[in-house]
């Protein structure tokens, strides 16, 4: 028998800030693997753009919903909608966030902090609240499984100066996803952090340009390069499929070594 655990078809996978970068990488691979593909967005243009570029890569639909993750009844009506127009949800991927940093620590404001949380923290709760309650609905009635995956950050582990309240998010959000996969994998359901290290989005414009940025810290990544949304296919397809039924509990850094040296 082939093995084929990277065929995606039949699987449908819901990724929040999935329009651009990171989330449009994953995006653009999980559909090319021919599973079905919800992307969530707040711009509705954007929305649009990225499902043209998901046309003809695989066999399965893609689609999209205008969804502000800072909204809960936003979240709630989204994956109610998703699971009733697909039938079901396999993979969610709670991808969605910002960095607002401050001049320095000491005169961050609390909206700063806040706004962070609201949408990084919060809305990553929300997500996969639902998804969750989605899945597990789905394993009582006797067809366990899923993945849920959660976009933190190498801020996590690492000082981000200036970006505490950044920093801070995503670090609950590895310990969120930790804590689902001790509660959820009764039903076989996966819960992983991937950690991105420096990558060229849009979060990361002012620093790429700089050669001051550039020398002194992209010049530190072992692979020697910015790292790209595409990197972040693989992982996604992996985390998506049967390949990684036993993976979970998980953090997996995406950063060219930069850790590591």
């Amino acid at each position: 028998m082939t093995y084929a655990p990277f065929n995606l078809a039949g699987k449908v996978c819901v990724i929040t800030g999935g329009n651009k970068g990171i989330g449009l990488g994953m995006a653009e691979a999980l559909a090319a693997s021919n599973a079905d593909v919800v992307i969530w967005g707040r711009k509705e243009d954007d929305n649009a753009a990225a499902l043209k570029k998901l046309e003809g890569l695989g066999t399965g639909k893609a689609s999209s919903k205008k969804v502000d993750v800072a909204e809960e009844d936003q979240i709630v009506k989204a994956m109610a909608e998703t699971e009733e127009e697909y039938g079901r949800i396999d993979t969610c991927i709670a991808n969605a966030g910002i960095g607002r940093g401050a001049a320095n620590f000491h005169e961050m404001t609390l909206e700063t902090w806040q706004f962070n949380q609201r949408i990084n923290s919060e809305g990553a709760f929300l997500t996969l609240r639902e998804a969750a309650k989605s899945m597990v609905k789905r394993a009582k009635a006797g067809d366990p499984g899923g993945s849920l995956i959660g976009t933190a950050s190498l801020a996590a582990l690492s000082g981000a100066a200036r970006n505490q309240a950044y920093g801070h998010t995503k670090g609950g959000l590895i310990a969120m996803m930790n804590a689902i996969a001790v509660e959820y994998g009764r039903y076989q359901i996966r819960a992983n952090s991937i950690l991105p290290g420096w990558i060229a989005t849009d979060m990361t414009d002012g620093a790429q340009d700089s050669d001051v940025f550039n020398s002194k810290v992209i010049a530190r990544v072992p692979i020697r390069r910015w790292g790209k949304p595409e990197d972040f296919g693989g992982i996604a397809v992996y985390l998506a499929s049967d390949a990684s039924s036993f993976h979970s509990g998980d953090t997996l850094l995406v950063d060219g070594a930069y850790q590591k040296f």
